[in-house]
């Protein structure tokens, strides 16, 4: 395994909100309004002089456009003299935000950025185009690729997955049933306690996922007819449900990172984005775990911890099947199957958990996110755990 550069950027601190199933609790909140309190919580957990920021970058994939970094940043109340980027690779953005905060940090670019994502998927924009005669034509999502290419719905591409690398249907169900049963012995071990903050919803405090279900059982999900395909795998209960939710980072360099009052931070090792057959999109993580791992010397059999956001059960199981990878260091704690996906939050939201579950893990203990895009990309991260 190549040695990890003493000046590699670390990440310490991360903090998330409550995940919420879109058009439940947070539903009158806005995006900029999500992030803003998981920002000034970062800090607060820093002691960091907020005029010390170089930037604030920020994932988001299905907003209203503008800078919602610099919105969001001056929401939390940062200095004017702070500025904002913010990233669109769709469901990557915010571990692609992550990614950029760390090649700048790596670059000399600053000494201290805030980064992540965020989403409110109860608040987006209608989205509409402006026909020949001047109406406006109202449209679900945005194209993602080329007709000649084929541009699926998430789900037709997730039964594709599925079918062609042998997912059946009961290893779908298992899984998901696995991923709830874990997010919610996470919740009542409180081992998601330090990461959340409460964010004021439109009926009260929120301050819990309210995703997984209790009541979720191997025979309910059994019982769940196909929804993509007519004979196919992939039901609602092995799709992840939208969600509304903010995550954030600090990323330093190295010295910063010792002067800071923290125990343990992931130094930065690297990362590949990718592109893959847009109808086969679900396989991009893979595909860039792959190719990071390679140039890393690192054997998928060391990784100590991974986070992956399980948009489908189907894609999430070949992937693992792909890469060889030991589904006990996956999602340890649960995933999207049960927390929902915040579409543009979800990558930084797999960062926060990482931060999580590393503290747990003996220094130099490799850990990696990845996630899979819309129109056939994949983003892998890797980290080194520190001790600071």
């Amino acid at each position: 395994m190549p040695v990890r550069s003493a000046d590699a950027p670390v990440l310490v601190l991360g903090r998330r909100t409550p995940l919420a199933r879109g058009g439940t609790l947070l539903d009158g909140v806005p995006v900029h309004r999500l992030l803003a309190p998981v920002l000034r919580a970062v800090l607060a957990d820093a002691g960091l002089d907020p005029a010390s920021l170089a930037d604030v970058v920020v994932g988001n994939a299905v907003g209203a456009g503008g800078n919602l970094a610099r919105l969001a940043a001056l929401e939390a109340g940062l200095p004017l003299s702070v500025p904002g980027l913010t990233v669109d690779r769709q469901c990557g953005s915010g571990l692609d935000a992550v990614v950029l905060a760390c090649r700048l940090a790596q670059a000399g670019a600053g000494r201290a950025f805030l980064a992540g994502g965020a989403e409110s998927i109860s608040t987006a924009p209608l989205r509409g185009r402006r026909r020949e005669d001047g109406a406006v034509e109202f449209y679900h999502r945005a194209r993602f690729a080329p007709e000649h290419l084929g541009d699926p719905d998430m789900g037709e591409a997730a039964e594709t997955v599925a079918r062609e690398h042998g997912i059946g249907r009961e290893r779908q169900d298992a899984y998901a049933l696995r991923s709830h049963r874990r997010a919610l012995a996470a919740a009542e071990e409180g081992r998601f306690a330090d990461e959340l903050v409460p964010v004021a919803g439109p009926r009260g405090e929120v301050r819990a996922d309210n995703g997984p279900r209790r009541t979720l059982s191997a025979g309910l999900l059994a019982r769940f007819p196909p929804v993509f395909e007519a004979g196919g795998t992939v039901t609602a209960g092995t799709s992840c449900g939208d969600a509304d939710g903010a995550a954030a980072v600090l990323v330093t360099d190295a010295g910063s990172a010792r002067e800071l009052d923290v125990a343990h931070g992931l130094a930065f090792r690297g990362a590949a984005t990718v592109g893959v057959d847009p109808a086969r999109l679900g396989l991009g993580a893979a595909v860039a775990a792959r190719q990071l791992l390679a140039e890393q010397g690192v054997a998928v059999q060391e990784l100590a911890a991974v986070e992956f956001n399980e948009a489908f059960a189907g894609q999430v199981l070949a992937c693992t099947d792909l890469l060889g990878l030991d589904e006990e260091v996956l999602n340890a704690e649960g995933g999207a199957l049960a927390l929902g996906h915040a579409y543009g939050a979800s990558g930084a939201v797999s960062v926060v958990r990482l931060l999580a579950r590393s503290r747990a893990l003996p220094p130099g203990s490799p850990v990696l996110a990845m996630i899979s895009s819309a129109g056939g990309i994949g983003t892998a991260a890797l980290f080194e755990n520190v001790a600071l």
